[in-house]
């Protein structure tokens, strides 16, 4: 055999997986996948399904080939004929899958090259999968971190043994990340792709200005406060609707603390330049609403249920200040409360209806001297 020694790999299994720390089924199965491709590259084609099987007391590596069964076989490397399959297996049928056995015996030297690859591939992948299951109970916390790589698009953050990635659509828009300097992040999700598994890290969530507020609201862990709502558009402004669950309690003043301490906490984390919007929640949605569109004044609310939109009134002065800049204070509104919200300008007097207009003086004796005229 040459540039691979299956004896050789066979042997090594037990030092790879003490040196990687990892389950010895778990380097053997890399190391299959390795023989399989290189038989690949040397005896088969790209679309074959190829497995391998490693003799672990003599040192040999079978490999199959899967073919399924057809009538009509068009491609040969993915599918066989009925007379074929049962020269393989007697009672094979149209639709089954036939494995055909092959020894392994020799690779060329491009193929053991490439089983070189595969086995550094997936020994780093399934590295980081043992060390990312580490953070799988952890999904939802914040965790401190170093900057590793600043990227246009991502940021490398190094946490522990793991390295996690930011992707610019969970950044805070206008932060500056450098080199080498710790940072609080929010692990979001390990996601596993065809790259291998990589841990989501995220600083604009809303789940993160949730857990920095639970880090500086300790009625938040008793019940007597909670946040139903937030809605944020991270780098800009977040509104958090709160609520209090003990009568007496004021929530807002709650979040915000004493002379701004609490919320200025977050802020120092999240940065000066987003604004924080904080509300009282209402189980009336005509009330949520008016307070979710703070800081505008809103004259009244018309709200349909059935269809989860809501007519905000306001008056003239007021209708920039309820739209926001680039409309920014009525779309968080609308994802804090839930309803589509139409900002109208309009006065805080009901307008007289048409059915019954008002008469004026004369026209009330017009009308009594021609009925004592008709008497």
């Amino acid at each position: 055999m040459e540039d691979l020694n299956i004896k050789q790999l066979t042997l090594a299994v037990r030092t790879i997986a003490e040196e990687k720390n990892l389950p010895e089924e778990t380097v053997m199965s890399v190391i299959e996948q390795a023989i399989a491709a290189a038989w690949r590259r040397d005896n088969g084609e790209r679309e074959q399904e190829v497995r391998a099987k490693l003799n672990v007391n003599d040192g040999t590596a079978e490999v199959y080939v899967a073919r399924e069964v057809v009538e009509d076989p068009l491609n040969d490397a993915i599918e066989l004929g009925v007379d074929e399959a049962r020269t393989l297996k007697a009672d094979a049928e149209i639709g089954d899958i036939i494995e055909e056995k092959f020894e392994v015996t020799q690779f060329g030297r491009v193929a053991a090259q490439t089983a070189k690859q595969v086995v550094l591939q997936r020994l780093r992948e399934a590295e980081r999968e043992v060390v990312l299951a580490e953070f799988e109970d952890k999904i939802g916390t914040v965790i401190t971190g170093v900057v590793q790589r600043v990227d246009p698009r991502v940021v490398r953050v190094e946490i522990g043994k793991a390295t996690g990635i930011l992707p610019q659509s969970e950044q805070i828009q206008g932060e500056y990340y450098s080199i080498g300097s710790r940072i609080k992040v929010l692990i979001k999700d390990i996601e596993r792709e065809n790259r291998g598994p990589q841990l989501i890290l995220s600083r604009g969530s809303e789940y993160f200005v949730e857990y920095l507020f639970r880090q500086e609201v300790p009625e938040m862990e008793t019940g007597a406060v909670e946040i139903k709502s937030i809605a944020r558009e991270a780098g800009r402004r977040t509104k958090l609707a709160v609520h209090s669950a003990l009568p007496g309690v004021d929530p807002v003043g709650t979040f915000v603390g004493g002379h701004g301490t609490r919320v200025q906490s977050v802020m120092n984390e999240i940065g000066d330049q987003e604004k924080i919007d904080i509300v009282t929640y209402s189980d009336n949605p005509s009330d949520f609403i008016i307070n979710a569109m703070s800081p505008a004044d809103v004259i009244r609310v018309e709200v349909d249920e059935t269809a989860k939109r809501a007519k905000v009134i306001v008056s003239e002065d007021q209708q920039s200040i309820a739209i926001g800049r680039a409309g920014q204070n009525v779309r968080l509104a609308s994802r804090l409360t839930g309803y589509e919200l139409d900002i109208e300008t309009g006065s805080s007097t009901p307008e007289p209806t048409k059915e019954t207009p008002k008469k004026n003086v004369e026209d009330s004796l017009f009308s009594a001297l021609n009925e004592s005229d008709e008497q």
